[in-house]
């Protein structure tokens, strides 16, 4: 290709074909470049099945003049020509639906050309005016406000599209001011003292998430309560009107608020004036089931003590979730206390947990739309219809809470750079809160771990007669899209699931590395804890630490991309950087073999040893063996650790690669090796 000019396109600007075309075996499918996307070309399917409508999105990817583009320019790393940097929002809430706002957007114009600016809002808010803002005053400017694509972003996110239409051609380096009115009824009273913002959708004009101030200023009547995102820097009271303004301390992703009538509990955390509050009302949503319980009319005696007793259906009163308020806002600040030392300061002043009916929660800076159900006592969610088990259990009770907390590090004050490296924030804030989970409770640990191997080797029906893993849905790389009609909740199993076991791996390939320096670890198996083997624990950040390496390089993570977008790559260079010489396949100081396999891969192995021979060689204990590694592809490679079995004792042998379906291997082990075991304590993702 030719040249690229730094600051100019890779690729035409404006270029737009969508065809639906039409097959006899395929059915109708859409076909679409538009240049004005992160990945040009797409080719997908809007599918109805009994679940709902879902689109298949086939591929997605990038055209061939930005994946050829030199390094440096604009074709060969997306970043939008359009960049909000600043958002003032006034809003007035009007429960129990109507939301009106006044926005002024400050935009940043990278590249020259465009007319028209597309921006996406929830499709319950219709806007009543845009203007552009100067110094001569406000000049209307035209609104086109359509539906969004079929299977495009916008779409799944249950936004309209929104174009604006400028007098002339924008130029590069201008700065634009733009004013918009709107409202609609995007609020919706779940019962119990609680409002929803929305299921989706955004509440103000965007282009995506990126990092961009905030101010905010919400007016709302007196008797409810209001938090939002960012730092509360006033309150006061207008009439019957409550007035507060909210301040971004950094850049943000996104903003929000939450709306309920609200009490609330604080705890305090070990870092000066941070505070947690959470925020909970006295009942649950209308959905929470109703019990009832029968209640006899007939009261004893010693007389009638033969006949039978009359009863009638009471219904029990709803729980309360402020009861157990308190109770969440301590395990926050424990979590918040436990991984500050690890990974860095907390990244904001202050942290709001509010209460949000339904099962999902939700992590924004410096607040947290929390589940009712974390607010219930185990005794309280049983009168719920949550699947029952001890998975969820652990996740309602404790980890849902760290999980939403972590978010606050990964996915608010570092945020991800596309829907390919999604899964990072959702398995880094996963797996953070799990190991405050390991350190305080390992069986639980060890419960939330085999349940996620055991969802991702789930049978899926697909509707079409055939059954699948949930696991083959793709890998964690393709992001939302592994959501369809054959895999209707894939994102969540495989994002969560998967992506916290790779970091697991990640982890204790690092932690193993350690046994240089403390050769021929000794450990006695434990049924309640998959890392018993692997001491000392999680007490701290020392060189004696195992976990100090792993935990250094989140922390450099947290430090390089603070207020910044991450990717997957970014992730693999951190690693590299500190890889030890035992985790370089064929001499190399690459994690391509872990990022290409496993990131991008979706298998789960087993593994078994065979032939295996221990003879003394000069002195020193040799053993051999084939590592065989079944129901894998051909080009799989994986750092495998071997444990020897000495009498009682189970001690650490090395880490060995299998490459392959069989592998020879060769590794020192201690006098006295009676066999070897493959991977003991289940730090490999495999398949039982």
């Amino acid at each position: 290709p030719q040249p690229v000019k730094p600051g100019s396109r890779a690729y035409p600007a404006g270029d737009f074909l969508r065809a639906r075309l039409s097959g006899a075996h395929l059915g109708t499918f859409d076909v679409a470049l538009d240049t004005g996307l992160n990945e040009q070309v797409f080719v997908g399917q809007a599918t109805y099945t009994p679940q709902g409508r879902f689109y298949d999105q086939w591929t997605s990817f990038p055209m061939r003049s930005q994946r050829d583009a030199p390094a440096g320019s604009l074709g060969s790393e997306f970043i939008d020509d359009i960049l909000i940097s600043d958002y003032q929002i006034k809003a007035r809430v009007h429960p129990p639906a109507e939301l009106s706002v006044d926005a002024v957007l400050d935009l940043d114009v990278r590249s020259a050309g465009d007319r028209t600016i597309i921006f996406e809002l929830s499709h319950h808010l219709k806007v009543s005016s845009a203007s552009l803002l100067g110094p001569e005053g406000a000049k209307k400017l035209e609104v086109i406000q359509n539906e969004s694509l079929e299977g495009s972003q916008s779409a799944r996110r249950s936004n309209d599209l929104l174009a604006v239409v400028f007098p002339r051609p924008l130029q590069a380096g201008e700065h634009v001011r733009l004013g918009f009115s709107y409202s609609g009824n995007v609020l919706q009273e779940a019962g119990g003292g609680l409002m929803y913002v929305g299921a989706r959708g955004a509440w103000y004009p965007n282009r995506g998430p990126w990092m961009s101030n905030f101010d905010l200023e919400f007016r709302y009547p007196s008797e409810w309560k209001l938090l939002a995102t960012g730092k509360r820097v006033s309150e006061e009271k207008d009439g019957n009107e409550q007035v507060s303004q909210w301040k971004s301390e950094m850049p943000y992703p996104l903003a929000g608020f939450n709306l309920g009538r609200y009490i609330s509990a604080s705890a305090p955390t070990q870092t000066p004036a941070l505070m947690v509050d959470t925020y909970a009302t006295r009942g649950m949503e209308n959905t929470f089931p109703q019990q009832q319980v029968v209640v006899s009319s007939t009261p004893p005696s010693r007389i009638f003590r033969d006949l039978p007793s009359h009863g009638e259906l009471v219904p029990l009163a709803k729980p309360d979730p402020t009861h157990n308020a308190r109770r969440v806002a301590e395990q926050s600040a424990k979590f918040i206390d436990f991984l500050t030392p690890r990974i860095g300061a907390f990244p904001y002043s202050s942290l709001a947990l509010t209460q949000k009916p339904g099962t999902d929660s939700q992590g924004w800076p410096g607040l947290v739309f929390l589940s009712s159900y974390t607010f219930l006592s185990p005794q309280e969610r049983s009168l719920s219809q949550l699947p029952a088990g001890p998975g969820s259990e652990v996740l309602y009770d404790r980890l849902m809470t760290a999980h939403e907390t972590a978010h606050q590090w990964w996915g608010d004050a570092v945020f991800w750079r596309s829907y390919h490296d999604q899964w990072i924030m959702e398995a880094l804030a996963n797996y953070c809160a799990l190991l405050y989970l390991e350190s305080e409770h390992p069986d639980q640990f060890n419960v939330m771990m085999e349940y996620y191997r055991k969802e991702l080797q789930k049978d899926v029906d697909s509707g079409d007669g055939n059954h699948r893993a949930m696991k083959d849905a793709g890998p964690v790389s393709l992001g939302p899209r592994l959501n369809s009609s054959k895999y209707h909740d894939a994102y969540d199993l495989v994002a969560y699931g998967r992506g916290t076991w790779l970091i697991h791996m990640l982890r204790h390939m690092l932690r193993d590395s350690a046994a240089i320096a403390m050769p021929h670890r000794t450990a006695v198996p434990s049924k309640t804890s998959t890392t018993a083997a692997l001491k000392p624990s999680l007490a701290g950040s020392n060189a004696a630490d195992p976990d100090a390496l792993f935990f250094s390089l989140l922390r450099k993570l947290q430090d390089r991309f603070h207020g910044k977008v991450l990717a997957t790559a970014d992730v693999q260079a951190a690693f590299e950087e500190a890889l030890p010489p035992s985790l370089h396949f064929e001499n190399k100081g690459s994690l391509d073999w872990f990022f290409s396999g496993w990131v991008n891969g979706t298998a789960l192995p087993k593994y078994e040893l065979g032939s295996v021979k221990i003879s003394n060689v000069h002195g020193r204990n040799i053993a051999t063996a084939v590592l065989k590694q079944k129901n894998a592809p051909d080009q799989l490679v994986t750092s495998v650790p071997i444990y020897a079995v000495v009498g009682a004792r189970t001690i650490y042998a090395g880490r060995v690669f299998a490459d392959g379906e069989e592998t020879d291997i060769k590794l020192e082990v201690p006098a006295g090796t009676q066999k070897l075991l493959v991977d003991p304590y289940q730090t490999v993702l495999t398949g039982k």
